[in-house]
């Protein structure tokens, strides 16, 4: 604390001011965020591992399951970005679980969709980001990892998917998977590829394109949900440059327009 003035030339200015430490609750509460992002993220979270539980095959959900088991800590304090979108902590938790919210509305109007492995795929999807965007449990920065530098998120994710497959399949409960159909190889095949094929295409960084409905369906949700959130993040932030016209957020495409207003009847025409 202290006193502050503004100064005409250079700013805000601190008179004899003072500093102590942080409590270990203060540290806490800071590195949570803000009250309306700490419950959103916290309801975000809720609704992902809800979603997880409701999994039907029983592979995918052990495999789920154990991923939230042994990395849920790690993953709640994973940006889903460095810069473009849901770039803080917890951003990762936002993004896949309104991921999921989506694929639970477009899955009935598509009843050849397997949404079992969809939101299997979701999950998964960035998993890898736990080692590219994760930030340390008492620290702001997001550091680099050597793992995610050299392999990249969309190789730690398959690397991490098949490492938890053997864990699941060497248990108890896998013994009861003999006779399931699909059979377990082919689960496990083609939640690899929804991971592999997340970015559309070649030249954004997936190793193969889509070739399934699910890896197709989450491509396009994928991309749908990063970009409405720079375009939220970036009306907050854009520079105006003319009435209605905001200036480039990278990597959008082009200047920002002020979106049209929701119709909002009179009482009597309600």
């Amino acid at each position: 604390n202290g006193e502050f003035a503004q100064h005409q030339q250079f700013g805000l200015e601190a008179k004899q001011w003072k500093v102590r430490a942080l409590t270990s609750e203060e540290v806490s509460d800071l590195l949570s965020g803000p009250p309306e992002l700490r419950a959103k993220q916290s309801a975000d979270w809720n609704h992902l591992t809800a979603r997880v539980s409701a999994i039907g095959d029983p592979r995918l959900r052990e495999l789920s399951a154990a991923f939230l088991g042994e990395f849920g800590e790690r993953f709640r304090r994973t940006a889903g970005a460095r810069s473009y979108h849901h770039a803080r902590r917890g951003g990762l938790v936002e993004h896949t679980a309104q991921m999921m919210r989506v694929a639970e509305q477009v899955a009935p109007l598509y009843p050849q969709l397997n949404l079992d492995l969809l939101i299997a795929g979701i999950l998964f999807h960035d998993a890898g980001k736990l080692w590219e965007n994760h930030l340390p449990e008492t620290g702001f920065t997001m550091g680099f990892d050597e793992r995610g530098e050299l392999m990249g998120h969309i190789s730690i994710g398959l690397e991490l998917v098949n490492s938890l497959w053997r864990k699941v399949q060497a248990s108890d409960v896998a013994k009861t998977w003999s006779g399931l159909s699909p059979a377990s190889e082919d689960v496990r095949l083609h939640l690899l590829h929804l991971i592999g094929a997340h970015h559309g295409e070649p030249q954004f960084g997936s190793p193969v394109s889509p070739k399934t409905p699910e890896a197709m369906a989450l491509n396009y949700i994928d991309n749908m949900d990063a970009r409405l959130e720079m375009f939220a993040a970036g009306y907050l932030v854009a520079k105006p440059i003319a009435e209605r016209i905001y200036d480039r957020v990278r990597p959008l495409p082009g200047n920002l327009v002020k979106p049209l207003d929701k119709f909002a009847a009179r009482p009597e025409q309600a």
